[in-house]
């Protein structure tokens, strides 16, 4: 099961690099057609990308989330998710050409990360390991999402009026909005992420919080957000400075899951 999934995972980079040429060429050459391709194509390595993760955790005997591959490839496995569901349920194949390169990314660095399945260390034999990682996808998923948006929204106003992208691309009301539903989206999630990691840890070191640097910089990145929407809905904030502060959420959603294991290893160097 460990060479089919190793087969579907070169499968699926090879799909989602094709799938950001389409969304590249559709912005390119201005042809719905190919943005209708780089949708399907989407669609597909996501399936793909799905039966990959199970082959995993067949070949593995467990839930693939316990290494930085695993986690990796379900993260950009989550951004696929999460954008090809905005760009189906708001018609705006333009967020793909936007995502599509973050999805590509991350799944290189998943690529580039060590594939040795290895037997898990007694803290990670919990039933709690599904419901603290799967949750941490989604919230990332979202948040990556948001994080596109906001970029789009801040080139809104250098497109040409009247022209082709801006003729595909939501006005900026409408942009913010899109926006906001993803940060809530991610935050609702992230919640549950702490939330589900403080009993698990209380189970597995018998302690709910014990300021670990990744469980410092997931509460930095869940106040961050927080104070986002509590700036939004409480004073009204949006536009520009609601899409600068979304990308500095984004950069610390980063730093925890990257930057933390690179440069402040702690109990979760694991993953």
């Amino acid at each position: 099961m460990l060479q089919v999934e190793n087969t579907l995972f070169t499968i699926v980079m090879l799909i989602y690099f094709a799938a950001m040429i389409l969304y590249f060429t559709f912005i390119a050459v201005k042809r719905d057609t190919a943005a209708k391709i780089a949708v399907c194509l989407q669609g597909a390595g996501l399936v793909l990308h799905t039966a990959a993760l199970v082959c995993r955790g067949i070949g593995a005997g467990r839930l693939p989330l316990t290494n930085q591959y695993e986690f990796a490839t379900a993260f950009a496995w989550g951004l696929c998710l999460v954008s090809l569901i905005f760009v189906l349920r708001f018609k705006f194949p333009v967020l793909g050409a936007f995502s599509a390169p973050v999805t590509f990314l991350v799944i290189g660095y998943a690529a580039m990360q060590s594939k040795e399945v290895r037997e898990l260390m007694p803290a990670l034999r919990s039933n709690w390991l599904g419901f603290h990682v799967s949750t941490a996808i989604i919230a990332y998923g979202a948040f990556g999402v948001s994080f596109v948006l906001s970029i789009i929204f801040l080139l809104r106003d250098r497109m040409k009026a009247k022209g082709f992208l801006d003729q595909h691309i939501p006005n900026r009301e409408k942009l913010d909005v899109i926006s906001y539903r993803s940060v809530s989206l991610g935050l609702l999630f992230l919640t549950f992420t702490i939330i589900t990691g403080a009993i698990w840890a209380e189970r597995a070191w018998g302690s709910y919080w014990s300021w670990d640097p990744k469980e410092t910089w997931s509460l930095v990145t869940w106040i961050v957000y927080a104070i986002y929407l509590h700036l939004r809905i409480r004073r009204g904030w949006q536009g520009r400075a609601a899409a600068i502060f979304a990308v500095a959420g984004f950069i610390c959603v980063m730093f925890t899951y990257i930057g933390v294991n690179t440069f402040l290893p702690g109990v979760h160097s694991y993953a």
